[in-house]
């Protein structure tokens, strides 16, 4: 179970997840070990799965992203996720609640392309209804 402090050092770790456990402690005026175990505790409880490293040339790679919301019928859900996942277009597929039963991030090189992974994706039986919004830039990553 997660409290105060913990949601601190995990807004501290999204904003700089190389910060040392120093300048961690200082921020959160905790001592280090208080730190430490916190975050070893996040870590083996699954809250922390990973640290990551966000390279300029990643936004680059694939200058066209966006987000596509997905409504699907019926219980095709999981058949539906498993032919998206074919997809290498599509970089991370999210179940929600509300509206949309999907999120899929997809990334491309050109808007053509994007288009075509599209229309693949609204050919999938099962799926009744789609919004798709661009990402024009990213103001914070991760």
């Amino acid at each position: 179970m997660m409290n105060a402090l913990d949601e601190r050092l995990i807004a501290a770790l999204r904003h700089d997840a190389r910060a040392s456990l120093s300048d961690l402690a200082l921020l959160l005026n905790v001592s280090r070990t208080t730190v430490r175990s916190r975050i070893e505790r996040l870590q083996q409880s699954g809250v922390i799965i990973g640290f990551s490293v966000v390279l300029q040339n990643d936004a680059k790679q694939d200058p066209v992203r966006g987000l596509m919301m997905i409504a699907v019928e019926g219980r095709g859900t999981d058949r539906i996720i498993r032919q998206m996942n074919g997809l290498p277009e599509v970089r991370a597929l999210h179940s929600t609640n509300g509206t949309w039963d999907l999120i899929a991030e997809i990334a491309t090189q050109t808007l053509d392309e994007f288009d075509t992974v599209l229309g693949k994706i609204r050919k999938i039986d099962g799926i009744v209804r789609s919004e798709t919004n661009l990402l024009l830039s990213t103001k914070k990553r991760g």
